[in-house]
């Protein structure tokens, strides 16, 4: 069973200026909750007990959320505000573990993901989630991270979530190749290769990866040892590459929704997605939406 997950939380977020010059973009919120805090609980949800921050000076404030502040959580017991008191208790469960390294200077997800080595380990597979990616499990009993986990479970293959987009858009994605064909939702196929941007007509498949990973800690002496690619950066990709000759990695097709929070319009999607349904707020977004709409 994987238990450890990394969640590369470095970068500046320039495709999110200017609204995260000052905030990290993984605290700007959807509805009434960072992005990053539904990426921490889909990983809960999927059995993860510790996550690895892979972070930078400038992100103190996604440390500080998940942290317990004593002297906020004073004020609200004195004022009776149970309900708030209870939400801020309850951010991550007592079981879980948040734990912090920093990437030093940047140089990839590659070596993001290397940054976090030292606390994984060699031997232990683990998950990496790219904040930038909300994948929503709206009316499944299981979420898709925890069947990849199955999948590696059974398979002992490496995963990589993968979402079907039209063929005319695959040219903006990174396209995984396919040994068998394309499998059904929530089920795996062993991977081939795997092109980053294809042009258009020459995609191997319309299957495209979209920021979630399963990977043996066998990837660490890899990625050690991966030479800079585009961008002079140590790309993922170069690594799982090489990792293929070495043992199976699969494509996992999800069966719930991605919403790419790296930039604006994808923010505003998946607000309008969550917060039509909040328990709290959907009734009354749900209206605003209406009024709006009569008024166009």
């Amino acid at each position: 069973m994987i238990r450890k997950a990394v969640l590369p939380v470095a970068g500046f977020g320039t495709r999110c200026l200017p609204a995260s010059k000052a905030i990290p973009k993984e605290m700007i919120t959807i509805v009434d909750k960072p992005v990053i805090q539904y990426v921490v609980q889909e990983a809960v949800k999927a059995g993860i007990k510790e996550i690895v921050l892979v972070t930078h000076s400038s992100k103190s404030a996604i440390e500080n959320h998940f942290d317990k502040h004593f002297e906020l959580e004073h004020q609200l017991e004195a004022k009776g505000k149970k309900e708030l008191l209870e939400e801020l208790r309850n951010i991550i469960p007592d079981d879980v573990s948040i734990i912090s390294v920093r990437q030093p200077e940047a140089l990839g997800l590659g070596h993001a993901i290397l940054c976090a080595r030292p606390i994984i380990g060699d031997d232990e597979p683990f998950a990496v989630m790219l904040p930038d990616v909300l994948v929503d499990d709206e009316g499944m009993t299981r979420n898709d991270l925890g069947g990849m986990i199955d999948a590696h479970d059974q398979t002992g293959a490496a995963q990589i979530m993968v979402q079907n987009v039209p063929a005319e858009v695959a040219y903006k994605y990174g396209i995984v190749a396919l040994e068998g064909e394309t499998p059904e939702a929530g089920k795996s196929e062993k991977i081939t290769g795997m092109v980053e941007k294809p042009e258009t007509g020459t995609e191997p498949s319309t299957l495209a990866v979209i920021g979630r990973y399963l990977l043996p800690g066998s990837i660490f002496p890899v990625l050690a040892e991966t030479r800079p690619g585009a961008g002079n950066e140590i790309q993922l990709t170069d690594a799982i590459d090489t990792l293929r000759s070495k043992q199976d990695v699969a494509a996992y097709r999800m069966e719930g929704e991605t919403f790419d929070c790296g930039h604006q319009l994808g923010y505003l999607e998946a607000t309008l997605s969550f917060a039509r349904r909040h328990p709290k707020y959907g009734e009354g977004f749900r209206e605003l939406l209406k009024r709006y709409q009569s008024e166009a």
